[in-house]
């Protein structure tokens, strides 16, 4: 493992049906090029020293002697290779044969897993030539290839730091596959040897099988399949390579290729025993299911660091975790996360039997997406949109730019606005307390905060209504707000949603809204700002927030595997490193801004212990009352130091 990955290949070789000599060729050929390329770990297909179609063929005793010398080929050319193999061959035991996986590394065979299910229907006739497994048995030794060897399906293989389980095709199928015991007792990744033959619409079942498994079990998943060379007498083989990892494909091959195929990638051993730690059910499920301890198997490392240990990673870390990638599933996404702030908003006024909102609406993004959502509750709802009153509060750094946005954007949705300079109010204030306005310090900053939520509340009031807060998930996670200014509200409608995830929510609106397309396009291209300096002599925004707590994409990035995972600042640094460009991100501003963040994370706790109700719309949040709790006054000198060090 490095840095918490291990890279892992499901490799299809060649294959010829009843020549294990050449079939073993090709394995240790694949395996090779495989290991050039940085696996510690491949898989092969099922019965692929032989080939899975030999028939009858399985019961002669040439063929199986033949499967034994190619297996001891395999074996002796380990020594070279350093990675774990798994390979599928016939294997007698008693007065038995059975379809097993071949544990193989450094020039030993480290265990013999029998498959559990053999299907016996359709197509299948496997109960004609194997035994199934005994899964009442425990494990033990039997002589293999001139060596002792673990045989049962009771075993976990310890290598590298990671715990492996082993199952063959047909027992993922099955209501409780095999792989379900082994991750509930500690396996990390699961390997699957398969020999599935080709169906229309298979193909996308099994990947969604294998996805599945590895979402149910919190695991990494490694499948191969039988490809091109077995027997066509009756069933065609189109040669499947998957890796996945908690419900995600990671890599996956072309099908139907006449020569070796493989997919590879890195599996997040990290990533996958954090969630196990936090999700408590799955532990739970461990106590009241497992019955008997597995019995592990553990060996020396031999694996090849070559391509891992310079921190290339062979894996998608995409820059922007909460956006989803392709366009129509960010359209999916944004309509999915609207409809969830819609939802609760509705029910929020159902509630409380409120028919008006108090938005303070400022031309920026986070104000623009909650009056959208506000309009659209309130279209779902049948009321008259004028219930919505958004108000413009012009302060020493509102600008005309923003200050157009908002007016236009109001008028054309048909809400009811007002506008309150905060101006005299503040310098009044100024007055009260003794603060020189040409001091542009916290206090200057904080005092329009406050003023302009002392008025929405006032107005709230008086209308017999709420305040709709527009302070969005990134800025809690930074405590980018004013405590019990724009930090407090009735409802907070964007608290689930990071800053990089608002930007594309107002896209969304702009393309599905003609009318106000141009007015949210300005929005989206104005820099992000709380306005609170004044502006340029040519009245151009003075302050921008992003120059002063750091990029948003970066602090998004860093809260996502802060939450989502609980990673170190060490591990964030690395993911980092790897998602964004050198040219873009240097080594030393990540580093700079990630300092930023832990800081800020700690010391703003205080503001999320009181944060107002407000939506979870994704995999995590900051609210108190769910996702988390922190105490206010906990250290982050750890933290610091750990991110000092990098």
């Amino acid at each position: 493992m490095v840095n918490g990955f291990i890279r892992v290949a499901a490799g299809v070789p060649s294959v010829t049906v009843a020549n294990p000599e050449r079939n073993a060729s090709s394995i240790i050929a694949q395996a090779h090029d495989l290991c050039g390329k940085g696996a510690s770990l491949i898989v092969f297909p099922e019965m692929c020293i032989t080939g899975y179609t030999c028939g009858d063929l399985f019961h002669n005793s040439l063929l199986l002697q033949e499967s034994e010398v190619a297996l001891r080929k395999i074996v002796e050319a380990s020594r070279s290779i350093p990675a774990l193999l798994v390979v599928g061959a016939p294997i007698v035991n008693g007065n038995a044969l059975y379809n097993c996986g071949i544990v193989v590394s450094n020039g030993k065979i480290v265990a013999a897993v029998p498959k559990t299910y053999l299907p016996n229907y359709n197509e299948f006739y496997e109960k004609r030539w194997w035994r199934p497994a005994d899964v009442t048995a425990e494990t033990y030794c039997i002589s293999l290839a001139g060596q002792e060897v673990p045989f049962g399906v009771r075993q976990l293989i310890d290598y590298d730091g990671v715990r492996f389980g082993i199952e063959i095709c047909e027992d993922l199928w099955t209501p409780v596959p095999a792989s379900t015991n082994s991750v509930l007792q500690g396996a990390d990744v699961i390997l699957n040897l398969s020999a599935s033959d080709a169906l229309v619409g298979k193909y996308n079942y099994i990947c969604n099988l294998v996805s599945q498994q590895s979402a149910r079990c919190l695991c990494g998943y490694v499948y191969a399949s039988a490809g091109y060379g077995e027997s066509s007498t009756d069933l065609v083989f189109d040669g499947i390579a998957l890796v996945a990892e908690c419900g995600t494909i990671l890599s996956r091959n072309k099908r139907w290729q006449s020569g070796p195929t493989y997919a590879m990638a890195d599996i997040d051993i990290e990533a996958i025993r954090r969630d196990r730690i936090h999700m408590g059910s799955f532990s739970d499920c461990a106590t009241n299911i497992c019955k008997g301890r597995l019995f592990h198997v553990s060996m020396a490392s031999v694996v090849n660091r070559q391509e891992s240990a310079d921190g290339n990673l062979m894996r998608k870390v995409t820059p922007l975790p909460f956006v989803p990638q392709g366009e129509s599933d960010r359209d999916e996404r944004c309509s999915e996360i609207v409809n969830i702030q819609v939802s609760g908003l509705a029910r929020r006024l159902d509630a409380t039997g409120c028919k008006k909102l108090v938005v303070g609406i400022s031309g920026g993004l986070d104000s623009t997406l909650a009056l959208l959502v506000a309009v659209k509750t309130y279209r779902r709802l049948g009321l008259d949109v004028r219930g919505i009153i958004g108000v413009t509060m012009p302060g020493f750094g509102t600008s005309g730019r923003t200050h157009e946005n908002a007016v236009a954007l109001m008028e054309v949705l048909g809400v009811s606005s007002r506008e309150i300079s905060i101006v005299p109010a503040v310098e009044q204030h100024f007055l009260d307390i003794g603060h020189d306005s040409s001091v542009h310090d916290v206090t200057y900053e904080n005092a329009q905060a406050r003023q302009r939520t002392y008025l929405l509340m006032d107005i709230a009031n008086q209308e017999g209504g709420m305040v709709l807060g527009t302070g969005d998930l990134s800025e809690l996670a930074l405590g980018w707000a004013t405590y019990n200014g724009d930090h407090m509200s009735m409802y907070g409608i964007n608290a689930g949603v990071p800053k990089t995830l608002v930007r594309h929510l107002v896209e969304w609106f702009a393309r599905t809204d003609s009318a106000i397309h141009d007015i949210l396009a300005d929005i989206i291209d104005t820099p992000i700002s709380p306005e609170l300096i004044p502006v340029h002599e040519d009245g151009s925004i003075s302050q921008k927030t992003e120059d002063l707590v750091g990029p948003y994409e970066l602090h998004d990035f860093f809260l996502y595997y802060t939450l989502r995972y609980g990673f170190s600042p060490a591990r964030i640094y690395f993911l980092a490193r790897h998602a964004f460009s050198t040219e873009e991100y240097p080594d030393g501003l990540i580093k700079k801004w990630l300092k930023t963040f832990c800081r800020r994370f700690f010391n703003q706790q205080f503001k999320r212990s009181c944060m107002p109700d407000g939506p979870k719309v994704g995999s995590v949040c900051l609210s108190p009352r769910g996702d988390w709790r922190m105490p206010s006054d906990a250290s982050s000198a750890a933290w610091l130091a750990e991110a000092e060090m990098l």
